[in-house]
């Protein structure tokens, strides 16, 4: 095993190398569009990306395409670091939206048990384990189709003024929300909120039937406008076309800001789904997808998310090298499998990668303490039922 281990690390070095850009190609390669009287900067942030021009990267020959994506990738990011999340459902299961590819969703008949939304102090202590693990970010999933009573909300405003108070950066993906509820949001030190695109325009109504895709639009422009930091992204393996892929990126790259976070999600087929008899998406189509990302959206956190337990270390290194530069952390996914903590650690070690610090804009503000998360008030025990939780991510 360890003789095949050092075999699969040996190409990865030599794949690196290949892969390397040169100082001088990075300041000075532009890459064809369609019209031959136009080409792009590699690297440069646009917003008026045409969809021709996304498809002729996306089509761009694998190899060709990763050397972009992480000459890109270095242009704007430290290569060597990889933000460590967690993320944690703390409601799950109920869902009144038919997303086809979600075993939380009230209209399929999964495994998935309908729950009541976490205590506060559990879902503080499962963010202080997730702290001391490594993560500096820290995501609360809820399965609602929207933010409903005044009660639950206040305590997930709690909840996100006791994870800032970690030094955490935090995001919340808790369906559609209003103007409104996104200021309070941001006042409560929200730092990013997470609202999916999940695919092209032209594919979605085959996907979900019960929110629109401007409706998604609408909730990203409320968090855009009160100040909160965008995480919008898809998933491949939901039986789009290629041209669909393309769509979704050209969709947020077109946005009148990118997001500053991307999360490329890998369809994890779960049963009781309309989509449990999907095949694995292979590794070349998460690769071009990642790396079209990078390309197109430089500057975002591109999230190798959902799927990537499926994924052998050498495979990841691939995303890696391709522009991904964020990875969910722990046991779960919300609902689905995640990688083992071990497995990670051992994998940084073997890449060379180093964790992401936190960041924050000046917007948001630098000033979280940093104090240990036991002398929270919110987190005076770490009961059973925290412990319970703390397989999330």
């Amino acid at each position: 095993k360890n003789k095949r281990q050092i075999s699969t690390m040996r190409t990865i070095v030599r794949a690196a190398l290949i892969l390397r850009p040169s100082s001088r190609r990075v300041s000075t390669q532009a890459v064809a569009t369609p019209s031959s009287s136009r080409t792009h900067q590699l690297g440069a942030i646009r917003n008026d990306w045409t969809r021709n021009e996304i498809q002729k990267v996306y089509d761009t020959p694998l190899l060709e395409l990763m050397y972009q994506a992480a000459t890109v990738h270095r242009m704007h990011h430290n290569a060597k670091q990889v933000q460590k999340c967690t993320l944690l459902s703390i409601k799950t299961g109920g869902c009144q939206e038919d997303c086809s590819y979600c075993p939380q969703s009230s209209k399929y008949d999964t495994a998935v048990k309908s729950e009541k939304l976490m205590s506060v102090q559990s879902v503080l202590g499962v963010a202080a384990q997730a702290r001391e693990a490594g993560s500096t970010r820290f995501c609360m999933g809820a399965a609602w189709r929207d933010v409903r009573g005044k009660w639950q909300f206040e305590q997930i405003l709690e909840m996100v003024r006791g994870v800032r108070g970690m030094g955490m950066e935090v995001c919340c993906t808790l369906g559609m929300i209003t103007q409104e509820q996104a200021q309070k949001l941001h006042a409560a030190g929200l730092t990013a909120y997470n609202h999916n695109l999940d695919t092209s325009p032209e594919y979605y109504n085959k996907i979900i039937t019960t929110r629109t895709y401007d409706d998604r639009l609408t909730t990203l422009a409320n968090v855009r406008n009160a100040g909160i930091s965008v995480c919008s992204g898809g998933i491949i393996g939901l039986g789009e076309s290629l041209n669909d892929r393309v769509g979704l990126i050209h969709a947020l790259a077109t946005l009148p800001e990118h997001p500053e976070s991307v999360p490329v999600n890998a369809l994890v087929p779960v049963e009781g789904t309309p989509l449990e008899k999907q095949p694995r998406v292979p590794i070349w189509d998460l690769v071009r997808m990642i790396a079209t990302a990078r390309v197109v959206i430089p500057k975002a956190m591109v999230r190798l998310s959902a799927g990537r337990v499926m994924l052998s270390i050498p495979e990841q290194a691939m995303c890696f090298m391709a522009g991904a530069n964020s990875i969910f952390t722990g046991d779960k996914l919300l609902t689905t499998p995640n990688n083992a903590f071990n497995d990670d650690q051992q994998m940084f070690h073997l890449l060379g990668l180093e964790g992401l610090p936190p960041k924050f804009t000046v917007e948001q503000g630098e000033q979280p303490s940093h104090s240990h998360p036991e002398d929270s008030p919110h987190c005076a025990s770490h009961s059973a039922e925290q412990h319970a939780h703390a397989a999330a991510a």
